[in-house]
């Protein structure tokens, strides 16, 4: 049996009488209570046991809007948090209406990929789909709105949800520009499909089974002249044609205190932001990726970095790669055809037993410790320690290769180290400084950790509703709850935001 209710202002504004401590907005028309901070759902799943208690930990003190997207962990997402609200409904520990559920609409991934399959071939496709990449598709079209709602009920086990958001509607763009479609044409049909989804929107809200809409976009806060640039303006005047009484309430949006386009790109009419026109607007401002800053198509996490306990010099990271290219250049040499395989096998495990050659004339270009990391973990490593095991594994493996092997893996271990050591020393002294940038910036920013002050910029700024980050973890939750239980001044922080993308790019 579903969940019945919706988020109330009564309600929600009795949630923080339990929880005084914590720093809210309210939302404007609607007059919700919400906690600054969000619990964001980017990377939760149902099964896992420590995302569960993060949730419930966050509900229990004092964070009480969620968001989450139909696809998110396949809808593992929506799962996770229908049966955690549940049972603390059960318990009596939060009522429903003191929790603003958000989710999200437009992806096609995994299941729902599935699904469309299944749609084209009985004759039955989505229409107005956008194929943008191998596996991923996207679609806001009406007919897949309807089925996506209903699912997404389903699985967060809710009568209603409180906010409905079209996801990055904008990829219809991005497909457009690679075909090449004329911009004009382009974004005619683009607002067009969104005009469509308006309208299903508004009477799902007849209905009763969503209380208010909105978009998140990642190009809400991109230069006017960008070919993906999704112009808030032109949506509300779409939302005002449907009905003075519409209810578009929401945006979402990236910033961070290195993405600050939201607060310093004059996108709107008479020279404002997107920030300041939905403030005019009476729009709520969701703010995603308050923590993981994308420029120039690089990760930087915004979270404090310790100096690595043993630090690389690019010389001592050269030397290291070095001895791993003199010894994978033995093995293919002296200890390949000792072993007897067959030529496919002998070329995979040249390609797999590749550490040096992989890093030689490369390893100073992956940009930051984030990226670094995500290049060792998803591809170096299984590709070698596949390799190693392999050899490892194999009978009558010869005396001579089975000493080259452990002295490759002891240089592919230390290449690989120093290699971490370098970057974690330079995101060590980068994340410093921009903690002191922010609080140069403004000093209201200051705070005990990185992560912290990144989350207090974008929270003590006016028009910002709410900042959502994601809390797979319950040290995670504490953290931010240490940080919400500060009162911040919210105020007009422009010029503070202008200061931050200055002094960010010196």
């Amino acid at each position: 049996m579903s969940i019945p209710g919706k988020a109330t202002a009564v309600a929600t504004q009795h949630y923080f009488q339990q929880h005084h401590s914590i720093s809210t907005s309210t939302i404007p028309e609607l007059d919700w209570q919400i906690s600054q901070t969000g619990f964001g759902s980017y990377r939760v799943a149902i099964g896992q046991k420590n995302h569960e208690q993060a949730l419930r930990q966050a509900l229990q003190s004092g964070i009480n809007l969620i968001d989450t997207s139909s696809n998110y962990g396949d809808g593992g997402s929506e799962r996770l948090i229908g049966r955690v609200m549940a049972e603390l409904i059960d318990s009596d520990e939060i009522s429903r209406e003191q929790v603003v559920v958000v989710s999200k609409v437009g992806y096609l991934q995994g299941f729902n990929y599935a699904l469309a399959q299944q749609c084209k071939q009985a004759g039955r496709p989505f229409p107005n789909l956008v194929k943008y990449a191998e596996g991923l598709d996207h679609c806001i079209h009406p007919d897949f709105l309807e089925d996506q709602l209903a699912r997404s009920l389903e699985r967060l086990n809710l009568e209603t949800l409180d906010v409905y958001l079209l996801h990055n509607p904008e990829y219809y763009l991005s497909w457009a520009q690679r075909r090449p479609i004329p911009l004009d044409e382009a974004r005619r049909t683009y607002y067009q499909r969104i005009r469509l989804a308006f309208e299903f929107l508004e009477q799902a809200v007849v209905n009763g089974r969503i209380q208010s809409y909105g978009i998140s976009s990642n190009s809400f806060p991109s230069p006017a002249r960008s070919y993906t640039f999704t112009d808030l303006s032109h949506i509300w005047q779409i939302a005002q044609e449907i009905g003075s009484d519409h209810h578009f309430r929401w945006v979402q949006l990236p910033m961070n205190l290195l993405e600050t386009g939201a607060a310093t790109e004059a996108n709107q009419p008479d020279g404002q932001t997107v920030l300041q026109f939905a403030q005019a607007h009476h729009l709520a401002v969701l703010v995603n990726r308050p923590l993981n800053a994308i420029v120039q198509e690089s990760l930087t996490r915004l979270a404090d970095v310790l100096p690595p306990s043993y630090p690389a010099t690019p010389e001592e990271v050269s030397t290291a790669v070095d001895s791993c290219v003199q010894l994978e250049t033995q093995f293919a040499n002296q200890h390949l055809a000792g072993l007897h395989l067959d030529d496919e096998t002998n070329q995979q495990l040249l390609d797999y037993l590749s550490v040096g050659r992989m890093l030689e004339g490369n390893w100073s270009g992956f940009g930051t410790f984030q990226n670094w990391q995500d290049v060792r973990s998803q591809f170096i490593l299984p590709r070698s320690q596949t390799a190693v095991e392999f050899l490892s594994n194999r009978p009558n493996l010869p005396a001579e290769a089975a000493l080259w092997l452990d002295e490759y893996v002891e240089a592919a271990n230390i290449a690989l180290a120093a290699l971490s050591a370098f970057y974690q020393e330079q995101a060590a002294k980068r994340t410093k400084r921009i903690q002191e940038t922010a609080v140069s910036a403004d000093p209201a920013w200051q705070a005990k950790t990185l992560s912290q002050t990144a989350v207090r910029a974008l929270r003590s700024s006016k028009g910002i509703s709410s900042v959502l980050v994601g809390m797979r973890q319950q040290r995670y939750v504490l953290d931010i709850l240490a940080d919400l239980s500060q009162p911040v001044v919210v105020q007009d922080r422009s010029a503070s935001w202008q200061t931050m993308k200055l002094n960010s790019k010196k």
